[in-house]
């Protein structure tokens, strides 16, 4: 499939995670995706196993609905918020607009996930876990010295090889930099370009999430600084040269 091909493909369900018509369901992996991404996947997982790394999905394909379910007990203050650092935050004493800034360092607004698409993986190293360890997608994880360092170390070097990149790998004033997160540019990268303002405001407008009001009232911001403002794969390999 060429990447103009991709585009026609994810329609504006499927965009913002009102459809699961372009992902395939891997009971074994539990995850689903795009079926160019987990091609891609499945090999690099099994170049991976031979460097010592269980390469393993925390997180793949995500429908509206599950966004919905983050966002919302995020909102009610049912799950932790974090802080720029990857602190707790106390949400007793944060206005909405201070919850949905804290909410949006991490979590994306239901219909602008790129895990909708089913070109985006949270991978851990299965291998480095301990039994009984509790997975936290924080960067204090991913740090020197840390439980998956040498996992990361792992992907910088071959991540590329397989058509994925990290689009969240350095901050740009929106996301906060998720090193555990990486995307199928060939999916990915089309996606993006549909997923304009207009159709994350059509999607946020037919919701009842929580904030609606508040989040309609930004959706430009929200779209310019959380959605568009993304590393891209030619910008990885020019800072990286």
């Amino acid at each position: 499939c060429t990447p103009a091909r991709i585009e026609r493909m994810l329609n504006e369900l499927e965009l913002t995670g009102r459809a699961r018509t372009h992902v395939v369901q891997r009971d074994d992996l539990r995850a689903a995706l795009h079926p160019l991404a987990l091609a891609a996947f499945l090999d690099m997982k099994a170049d991976a196993l031979r460097s010592g790394i269980d390469l393993s999905i925390t997180s793949s394909f995500r429908d509206f609905a599950a966004q919905q379910r983050i966002w919302d007990m995020k909102f009610r203050g049912e799950r932790p918020l974090f802080d720029a650092e990857g602190n707790e935050c106390d949400r007793t004493a944060l206005s909405e607009e201070a919850v949905i800034d804290a909410i949006l360092c991490w979590s994306a607004v239901p219909g602008a996930s790129r895990h909708h698409w089913g070109s985006e993986l949270d991978l851990v190293d299965r291998a480095a876990m301990p039994e009984g360890y509790r997975v936290q997608l924080l960067p204090s994880e991913c740090a020197p010295g840390a439980i998956f360092h040498p996992l990361h170390c792992w992907l910088d070097a071959n991540l590329s090889r397989y058509g994925f990149f990290r689009p969240y790998r350095f901050f740009r004033g929106g996301v906060r930099p998720e090193p555990w997160h990486v995307s199928f540019a060939p999916v990915a990268v089309p996606a993006l370009r549909a997923l304009t303002q207009e159709v994350l405001e059509n999607a946020v407008e037919a919701s009842d999430m929580l904030g609606r009001t508040l989040v309609l009232a930004r959706i430009a911001v929200i779209h310019e600084r959380y959605v568009s403002n993304v590393d891209t794969p030619e910008m990885r390999s020019v800072r990286d040269d």
